[in-house]
């Protein structure tokens, strides 16, 4: 999300970070006493000001999680260091309060709540350190020991307090956002299939019964027939097109809804596709030892599954397989396909379900939408998780059906 927004309005990122930068460098420079002997504290603290510099001036090219941890160590780093270099500064003890407010700029709750933990640990150390071997250089948080301790706890809550309001906004802002493209995709997606049924549909039909007319004809030889062939088998493959079309503008609403035995039906799509994988030497290997029922009609739970796990065995390379699991976790039955394929870049997931965007040479970007659909359609989701040259995750969640 913070790498988003940086890319969206990097004007205003990197005029924050000069003037941090600017910032820090002033009190590295200007009346620091530690500069008349230049020892190794003045190095050490000039060092990790030019070390943060460059890392939040390049972050911007990567914005990994490994790389926010990264700020966040240095961000450590540095505000305990700057409180151990100047213990005269009473400044520096409200810094190391609010280090983990520096994570919530990256909309990153695990890395949130790891800056929270490990700050804890930290100031703990330090206050009794402070309460058994301070010879007098940290006389303002000592004299009152409980009370620094208690405003430590009192900033960490309002940092928390901070962090969660931030936190739900962000989500629901990401969950509207993903509502609006769905949107716009499905209406996209309508428009079209209403014009494609209309204009495609009906000469399709007309041209293939001709076709398979002359291909029943004795008048051609087996040479020409075999073209008849191949020209209605790319004929069948654009009904297939304008069919997926029409499930996505006419959705079958009537459709029964049953409860559903995950396992079972899990087992007849491996079963089905088993055979397509072997194709390329790639097998399915089934992981699901409990009975879990979703509410859903099962020819469209199939026709989800189907997509999914095709895709995946697509994906792979020659020979390797592809593991499906399914459970129960509390409410959710959860369902993983995992491939270890080239994987994907965060952009290309984003595009998913996109009317004609396919990442396969043939495809039209179709089937996915439709797994969206069914998926929302009986309260479920789809969640990919994904890096270039190791594989994709992909999670289908769907609630219990007790």
């Amino acid at each position: 999300m913070f790498k988003t927004y940086i890319r969206n309005d990097q004007r205003l990122y990197y005029f924050t970070i000069l003037l941090v930068i600017t910032i820090m460098t002033m009190g590295v420079l200007i009346k620091n006493h530690l500069m008349q002997d230049l020892g190794i504290g003045f190095l050490f603290h000039l060092s990790i000001v030019v070390i943060i510099s460059v890392t939040l001036l390049i972050y911007p090219k990567y914005g990994t999680h490994r790389f926010r941890t990264i700020i966040i160590i240095e961000a450590f780093i540095y505000y305990y260091g700057i409180f151990i270099l100047y213990p005269e500064t009473w400044s520096t003890f409200i810094f190391l309060c609010f280090i983990p407010a520096v994570a919530i700029m990256f909309f990153d709750s695990k890395l949130f709540h790891f800056s929270l933990f490990i700050n804890s640990i930290l100031i703990t150390i330090t206050f009794g350190f402070i309460a058994l071997f301070d010879q007098g250089l940290y006389t303002y948080i000592k004299q009152d020991l409980v009370g620094n301790a208690f405003n430590y706890v009192g900033s960490q809550a309002l940092i928390y307090f901070i962090f969660h309001l931030t936190n739900l906004r962000v989500k629901k802002q990401e969950l509207y956002y993903e509502q609006i493209k769905q949107a716009e995709r499905l209406k996209t997606a309508g428009q079209l299939a209403a014009a494609v049924a209309h204009e495609i549909r009906n000469p399709v039909t007309v041209v293939k019964g001709f076709l398979q007319l002359y291909e029943q004809d004795s008048q051609f030889n087996d040479a020409i027939k075999s073209q008849f062939t191949l020209m209605i088998d790319e004929l069948n493959t654009a009904e297939s097109v304008v069919s997926q079309f029409l499930s996505i503008a006419k959705p079958d609403e009537n459709l029964d809804i049953e409860s559903v035995n995950l396992k079972v039906v899990l087992q007849s799509v491996t079963d089905l596709l088993n055979s397509y994988g072997l194709l390329n030497n790639n097998n399915i290997e089934l992981e699901i030892k409990e009975d879990c029922y979703i509410a859903a009609n099962k020819i469209e739970l199939k026709q989800l599954l189907i997509n999914i796990i095709k895709n995946a065995l697509e994906a792979s390379e020659i020979g390797e397989s592809v593991i499906v699991t399914g459970g129960k976790k509390q409410d959710i039955v959860e369902i993983q396909v995992i491939d270890h394929g080239h994987g994907m870049s965060d952009t290309e997931i984003e595009c998913l379900g996109t009317p004609f965007y396919s990442l396969k040479s043939k495809g039209t970007g179709l089937g996915m939408m439709i797994c969206y659909n069914i998926a929302a359609k009986y309260k479920g989701t789809i969640e990919f998780e994904s890096a270039i040259d190791e594989g994709t995750t992909v999670t289908i969640c769907f609630p219990s059906r007790n």
